[in-house]
């Protein structure tokens, strides 16, 4: 497959596209971002890169880090993680109070805003020290020891996380956040600062597309049916309550964040990311959507 020609074929045709899409002003360092940027960057699972456009700009993955978390989560609880978290499609915002209180606490997958909060305060119990030991965590699966947070994100989610404060207020008092809020959502703030270049991005998810295995280092991520289980929720739980029409116009399991970036898997072929900061009405890069689904049906090729 040609990925380098076919990036430029999709991208002269998306010049006829009218991105409607707003930057995600409502945290403050986001909305000063570019919103004209855009990179690709494909990782192909026997090694070989393909970019293009801004794929080399560091950008905040904002929730695409989520995935990262539950994956830790996960090897460290297992299945028992799934008693205090859902995997089930939301329906509704991704930061919605009146989904979680209906729903005792429990929120309805890790990728909404309440899930990764308990994937957050999960990973305050385990790890001695939790932002060292996840940012870590993160370089070790991207294979790169200059993956970091950004504390600039991080004043700035503060300065506006209200609605996550009450969420995990919410959660806390119905018993499904154990350690101190303050603590929990520290880490929480920081999760959601880590930024990286499209090319990082891609690398870094690489091994969901090879059965838990980073294909560089042949290091082991997770197990097969882990790997399994995380494609499955990112497929049904991705992209909010648009996970939906993501899976019907792009047919990949995949990851959005409000900082604009998308990543998505095909099994046993390549991860991709791409970079949009434009957002649609549901929190999703909405050039992003379009280039994906332009590079599925000219690839003739989905999981599906």
């Amino acid at each position: 497959m040609e990925y380098q020609k076919l990036f430029i074929k999709i991208n002269n045709g998306l010049q006829e596209f009218h991105d409607l899409g707003q930057v995600a002003d409502y945290i403050p360092e986001l909305g000063k971002v570019n919103p004209n940027k855009f990179g690709v960057h494909l990782t192909t699972v026997d090694k070989q890169h393909f970019g293009f456009g801004d794929a080399n700009e560091k950008f905040s993955i904002q929730s695409i880090s989520k995935v990262l978390a539950l994956t830790l989560a996960y090897t460290l609880e297992d299945e028992n993680l799934f008693k205090r978290v859902g995997v089930e499609p939301s329906g509704t915002p991704f930061n919605s109070l009146f989904q979680l209180e209906a729903d005792n606490g429990i929120p309805r997958n890790p990728f909404i805003n309440a899930g990764a909060i308990v994937i957050s305060d999960v990973l305050v119990s385990h790890l001695k020290n939790p932002k060292e030991d996840f940012i870590q965590f993160v370089q070790q699966v991207a294979e790169n020891s200059e993956i970091s947070f950004c504390e600039r994100i991080v004043a700035s989610e503060k300065s506006c996380g209200f609605r996550n404060m009450a969420l995990a207020n919410l959660m806390k008092s119905f018993g499904n956040i154990k350690n101190d809020i303050d603590e929990v959502m520290d880490f929480y703030f920081n999760l959601c600062s880590i930024e990286m270049t499209c090319q990082e991005l891609s690398k870094t998810f690489l091994f969901l597309a090879n059965h838990g295995v980073c294909p560089f280092t042949n290091t082991i991520i997770l197990t097969p049916s882990k790997t399994k289980r995380i494609n499955s929720i990112m497929q049904s739980c991705g992209f909010y309550d648009e996970a939906g029409e993501f899976s019907f116009k792009v047919g990949l399991p995949g990851k959005s964040g409000v900082g604009g970036g998308i990543v998505a898997i095909h099994p046993e072929k390549y991860s991709i990311a791409v970079w949009s900061p434009k957002l649609n009405k549901k929190g999703n890069s909405n050039k992003g959507i379009e280039f994906l689904e332009r590079f599925t049906s000219e690839t003739k090729i989905s999981i599906f």
